[in-house]
């Protein structure tokens, strides 16, 4: 008997297991056996799950003679055998070209060790286990497991070795305001906004932010309601509750918080003062990048040149939008770089010269506030 991947899914079908809107090309990996020379047997993966079709008109509606011949291909094969929906003089089989056809779903008792852990522990989220999978920090009944592939059952022995969550109390960051609501701190150079993971081994603003919040507390992410990127100094804002996030994050959406940066880039624009609007987006060849990108997300960044000499230029930048790399990919593409940026093209030097001097915006209780931080002194010094 030949079977076909629409056989498959016409018994799929009538046993309700499939409908109208699945096709042939959703059986997947099918394979043929005749376990009987009576009767034929195949084997497919549909939806996720492995099934069998059993073709045999002499296992007389015996689940017990149809999981024998499954267990003919695979000893040690779990599940059971679907009834069938349409027929009440056959429990299971159905009526199918000429022959009975039963219908087996197996059903393993295995996981994937990462979502074992998952379910286990589900204060700790899926991704964060494979990574610490990853990191030879599980083992499976006494042997370290580096697949978050590796099949486990609720028998198995799991011990996790964790490394001691690190004690980051005596870091400090230059706070510059505070109440109730909000925080407003002198983010150094070189410092990151958050962890781009669960898992983090350094100090971060968000880790700062810890000591003074409840909001997002739980996360890497505990304060933080904008960034600023690593090598970027600065004005940053935290929020102390969930209140103060929803306020702060309405106005970055909006447009309705007023950011002003200062940066030295090589050379000059042609024009003292311009508005650059122009769309980025990520960069296919260098994901992690940005470009100017006709089809990206618009952007907006208003320009003046502060001061000059032969080599460079002091400017203020004034993003309208804020897209990620913003200043730095416009800079870039007017042939400008800012002096330190390693990504877009800048002059190499000790620090990326971009520093975000001011931030405008209303804080809880409907203050107008702007919060100034000076520019570093080491911007003189380079110009100089």
């Amino acid at each position: 008997m030949k079977v076909t991947s629409s056989d498959a899914l016409a018994v799929l079908r009538r046993f309700h297991v499939a409908g109208d809107e699945h096709v042939p090309r959703h059986v997947e990996q099918l394979v043929f056996y005749h376990p009987l020379p009576t009767s034929t047997m195949v084997s497919f993966r549909f939806q996720k799950r492995k099934y069998y079709i059993l073709f045999d008109d002499t296992a007389e509606d015996n689940t017990s003679a149809v999981i024998g011949q499954v267990r003919t291909v695979k000893h040690d094969e779990t599940g059971e055998v679907l009834q069938n929906p349409n027929d009440h003089l056959m429990t299971y089989g159905l009526p199918f070209k000429g022959k009975d056809a039963y219908l087996f779903v197996a059903i393993s008792d295995k996981k994937r060790l990462d979502i074992e852990l998952a379910e286990r522990y589900p204060e700790t989220s899926r991704s964060t286990w494979q990574k610490h999978i990853r990191m030879g920090r599980v083992t499976v009944n006494g042997d370290v497991r580096e697949s978050p592939k590796y099949e486990v059952t609720e028998n198995d022995i799991i011990a996790i070795d964790l490394p001691r969550t690190a004690d980051y109390s005596s870091e400090s960051l230059p706070i510059i305001y505070i109440d109730d609501n909000v925080i407003v701190i002198d983010k150094p150079a070189g410092i990151l906004t958050h962890a781009k993971g669960a898992l983090s081994d350094e100090f971060t603003v968000a880790e700062f932010f810890r000591r003074y919040t409840s909001y997002n507390s739980d996360s890497n992410r505990p304060g933080i309601v904008h960034r600023l990127d690593r090598d970027t100094s600065g004005v940053m804002i935290g929020a102390r509750n969930q209140g103060a996030a929803d306020v702060l994050q309405r106005q970055f959406a909006d447009r309705k918080a007023a950011k002003e940066y200062v940066a030295i880039i090589s050379g000059h624009p042609a024009q003292e003062t311009a508005l650059i609007d122009l769309p980025i987006g990520r960069n296919p060849t260098a994901p992690s990048t940005f470009r100017v990108d006709a089809g990206g997300k618009s952007a907006q960044t208003l320009y003046r040149i502060l001061r000059a000499n032969d080599t460079v230029s002091v400017v203020q930048l004034s993003p309208k939008t804020g897209r990620t790399h913003q200043l730095r990919v416009h800079m870039e593409h007017l042939k400008t770089p800012i002096v330190g940026d390693r990504v877009y093209g800048g002059i190499p030097a000790e620090r990326l010269y971009l520093h975000a001097r001011s931030l405008e915006l209303t804080i809880p209780g409907g203050v107008r506030k702007t919060f100034t931080v000076e520019t570093p002194t080491d911007f003189d010094t380079y110009v100089e």
